[in-house]
């Protein structure tokens, strides 16, 4: 599979990891924010390959975990109405709210559809005039574009039952949160390269200068995820705190101008609550005022829904970094991807649902890392 292939070739992930041995004098504590990062991490057991003093941390990069139970909930206060077409993605479907989940809720009866752009929840409301359609529009700057263009859409062809549930987080001020927090363990961090296609990396220079903290952008292949670790390390071991770009193939310093400016379009940043963590200043996207009518929270009246985590379930600690998957008592017992307690399972980006695929503490043998494995089958 070429343009695949050369980012999993064997050879050159040996090379990488003696590098990173070879240059490695001291423990480090790396934190990847990106649940695409962590499922290759975890898969191809890039962490177990590391000097043993190198600990990588698996930080809050999975948007479908970090959505607040509190916005599943009032996904499905929303969903109930038989008034409404409720459209999602489908990784949203299986998250577990209060009681129950949006699929548990479509076999009831519920008229619940995925779609693969938010663009076709807009076409789904031109099509059904006499129903309420509603988007749940989660996820970091990256989805931010899709979801601000359905709602410009929406208000330039005048389809005023169409609605979206908005979730939006960002992720400088989370990194900021975790370098800023009394138990915080991180010194690096891989940025996700997706989110930074579309925002460049001018908002991490800051957050590296105030921190003194490295920061390298990183894709997501294991070539990717190896190259990103040894930069970082060799950060580390300089004294160095600045931001480099492993991504150079996708990611450019300012961003994509024109999907930053649709964003900001229609929404404003304001405080954004995330699962695990808490209200974080200034953290998410809200549609702009004059946009209000878009807003499924005021037109279902559903803004003040509280709720409670499962006490026997701490992705809050595992998203911070603080703890993972095998802290857990409940992991892979009460808590597996059949029956998930909380979305870091149920999300195949998640950190415990990684950990379960790959057999991590359920007993099974250690599997090598694939391009290694691979690297030795073609000798």
């Amino acid at each position: 599979m070429k343009y695949v292939d050369e980012f999993r070739d064997g050879r050159r992930a040996k090379t990488l990891i003696r590098e990173i041995h070879r240059i490695t004098t001291r423990p480090w504590a790396l934190m990847e924010v990106c649940g695409g990062q962590t499922h290759t991490i975890v898969k191809q057991g890039i962490d177990e390959l590391l000097p043993s003093g190198v600990r990588m941390i698996h930080g809050p990069g999975c948007p479908v975990c970090v959505t607040p139970l509190e916005q599943v909930d009032k996904a499905l206060a929303i969903a109930a109405d038989p008034r409404v077409i409720f459209t999602s993605y489908g990784d949203m479907l299986r998250v577990p709210g209060s009681t129950t989940d949006l699929l548990a809720l479509k076999a009831r009866g519920a008229d619940i559809r995925t779609v693969y752009s938010p663009l076709d929840a807009v076409r789904i409301a031109r099509e059904h005039p006499d129903r309420e359609v509603v988007f749940f529009a989660i996820g970091f700057e990256t989805t931010a574009p899709a979801n601000a263009m359905a709602v410009w859409r929406a208000a330039e062809q005048g389809i005023e039952n169409f609605s979206v549930l908005v979730s939006h987080v960002l992720v400088p001020p989370a990194m900021e949160a975790i370098l800023a927090s009394p138990s915080n363990q991180v010194q690096a961090f891989l940025a996700a390269g997706h989110v930074c296609a579309v925002m460049g990396w001018t908002e991490y220079e800051p957050i590296a200068a105030r921190y003194h903290v490295p920061i390298v952008v990183t894709g997501f292949e294991p070539l990717d995820l190896l190259e990103g670790i040894l930069m970082a390390i060799r950060q580390l071991e300089a004294g160095r705190a600045e931001v480099e770009n492993q991504y150079a193939r996708a990611v450019r310093r300012e961003g994509n101008r024109l999907a930053q400016e649709t964003v900001l379009r229609v929404f404003e940043v304001g405080d954004r609550t995330w699962r695990g963590i808490g209200m974080i200043p200034a953290s998410g996207y809200h549609l702009q005022e004059r946009f209000a009518r878009f807003d499924a929270e005021r037109r279902f009246h559903v803004g003040d829904i509280a709720t409670q985590e499962h006490p026997a379930c701490i992705a809050g600690q595992i998203l911070q970094g603080t703890k993972t998957p095998l802290d857990c008592t409940a992991y892979g017992v009460l808590c597996t991807p059949q029956r998930p307690l909380g979305a870091s399972m149920v999300s195949s980006e998640g950190t415990c649902a990684a950990f379960h695929a790959a057999g991590r503490g359920l007993g099974a043998v250690a599997r090598p890392l694939a391009v290694l494995a691979a690297a030795e089958g073609s000798r």
